[in-house]
């Protein structure tokens, strides 16, 4: 429901068998200028035929060819003539289906390891005879399908590439995609563009011109209206839109009382006065408040909050009955974590994708679903917002309501505003804005004791949580300077009332998420 859908392009399908890999490899197409879509291995040969992709990637995955349950292709596919590429478990899983030997690992290839290629190749020609590669495996292709020829090995893997060109498939051992195998990116470009003949148009250019002819025919004359929610998601959504109907769109901010410190207050001021876009300001924290009265876990949390929030927009449009449209930015990633594509598993459902309710009486337009958070940024530029928008680091929609363990308060909202705006303003002052992806404070359910002035004190701890990434698929926590952390404590504890004990957060996505909730 709601996605905007753009004009005809090249597509290339990432067939997922259940790791993060999928998702980067979506990315590393994406980045070649090509656009590509994550699907599920359990797509079927009359779904792909209908969707007729440029090219098919098999990605990597977790589990052994051999064991039970093991995750397979609809081996009709292979006979389709559409370029395919596969990776690692990909790859076995090519040789295991088209007659080939996957013998079982006895050691295994794990991390950089030296590629020396064997003979004629198509996908490999442009490439040095002996290069570092990243490998991840334990079963390894120990003989090749009838009909294909084997193009490189390492020392563990006696069949580390091989290609049947009659048949339009590669298939490689090692992960192109990371950055730590040498030429990677090249070798998807090789493949996409040189062998899959794919022009390389997926620009944010393209990108921003096909949105807004898609959403033109979508909504055509009809009213839209847009709920800001203070990240730049929404933002770019709103401005994109604005592009394509003008004075038809209305922005909405509700203010749910769970925003960062003053951010109400800056996304006023940049909607109406420098964007120019008409913007509703609804003050709706009580409301929200007493609907979060005594809910504590997170998933009811999120519902809460999306369905306050359409519930918001249905009654406040200032006047414009007419409106048809409800505009959300909801990105790629919200979608895959959310279940949003066959086959996926719900981490959490997104308050712009699974917290809606099922009766809400507009419709959703949805103009980002297919992008990355590194492709918003840019169409943002493109579309001419400042930095201060398009840089603004990721907000999650429900705002602080998921991170506070525990039941939503005036006084726990008031608390981790305070200490949140301490992290944001030490980490600016460090230089370090734009090389964190987020930087924020959370605020436990819990109190220990502490000694402050001489006198015992009860109070609550705040965790700081800051990672780097790409995309929010994948995160790490990032490696911030102790004098850095030591200046955040201090201010914290020193003058945030409630507050007597600091922590840092060093857990990577996965195997957490990036939001604590």
């Amino acid at each position: 429901m709601g996605a905007v859908n753009s004009v005809a392009r090249p597509t290339v399908l990432v067939v997922d068998f259940g790791a993060q890999y999928a998702q980067l490899i979506a990315r590393r197409v994406r980045e070649a200028s090509v656009y590509s879509e994550i699907v599920s291995h359990r797509i079927s040969v009359d779904e792909v035929q209908r969707r007729a992709p440029a090219a098919i990637i098999l990605s990597g995955g977790p589990k052994s060819v051999h064991v039970d349950g093991a995750p397979l292709l609809d081996p009709r596919i292979y006979e389709l003539g559409i370029p395919m590429l596969g990776i690692c478990y990909g790859c076995q899983l090519i040789a295991q289906q088209l007659g080939g030997v996957v013998a079982r690992g006895s050691t295994g290839e794990y991390g950089r390891t030296v590629l020396s290629r064997d003979g004629e190749s198509n996908l490999l020609s442009e490439f040095p005879d002996v290069f570092d590669v990243w490998m991840s495996h334990f079963d390894a292709v120990s003989a090749a399908p009838s009909g294909f020829r084997v193009t490189a090995r390492t020392p563990e893997a006696p069949v580390a590439a091989m290609e049947d060109g009659k048949r339009k498939i590669w298939a490689v051992q090692f992960h192109p995609e990371v950055v730590h195998t040498s030429n990677g990116q090249r070798l998807l470009e090789r493949f996409l563009v040189d062998l899959a003949g794919i022009e390389p148009k997926w620009t944010t250019a393209s990108v921003r011109d096909s949105q807004v002819a898609a959403i033109k025919s979508q909504i055509g004359t009809q009213r839209a209206i847009c709920g800001l929610s203070g990240g730049v998601d929404s933002a770019v959504a709103a401005a994109l839109v604005h592009r394509a109907i003008g004075a038809n769109l209305t922005c909405v901010y509700v203010d749910t009382g769970l925003m960062r410190k003053n951010e109400s207050d800056q996304v006023v001021e940049t909607f109406k006065r420098n964007l120019g876009i008409e913007l509703l300001h609804v003050d709706a924290a009580d409301e929200f408040f007493d609907k979060l009265a005594g809910v504590t876990e997170p998933e009811q949390k999120r519902k809460v909050i999306g369905e306050t929030f359409v519930r918001i927009f249905e009654r406040h449009t200032g006047g414009i009955t007419d409106a048809t449209f409800l505009v959300q930015g909801t990105l790629y990633p919200d979608v895959i974590e959310s279940g949003g594509r066959d086959g996926a598993s719900t981490i959490k459902s997104h308050h712009n994708v699974g917290g809606l309710p099922d009766d809400m009486t507009l419709q959703l337009c949805e103009p980002l679903r297919d992008l990355f958070k590194d492709e918003v940024r840019a169409l943002g530029s493109a579309l001419g917002l400042p930095d201060e928008i398009v840089w603004r680091q990721p907000f999650p929609g429900p705002g602080l309501g998921v991170r506070i363990i525990g039941e939503v308060t005036r006084d726990k909202v008031r608390i981790l505003q305070d200490a949140d705006a301490i992290v944001r303003e030490e980490i600016r002052a460090a230089g370090l804005e734009r090389d964190i992806w987020q930087a924020f404070a959370v605020l436990a359910d819990i109190r220990s004791v502490g000694v402050m002035g001489d006198e015992r004190t009860y109070a609550r701890p705040i965790i700081i949580r800051a990672v780097t990434s790409d995309d929010a698929m994948t995160a790490d926590w990032a490696r911030l300077p102790h004098e850095l952390l030591a200046r955040m404590s201090t201010r914290i504890v020193n003058e945030v009332d409630g507050v007597n004990r600091v922590a840092y957060d060093i857990t990577s996505k996965p195997p957490g998420t990036i939001e604590w909730e």
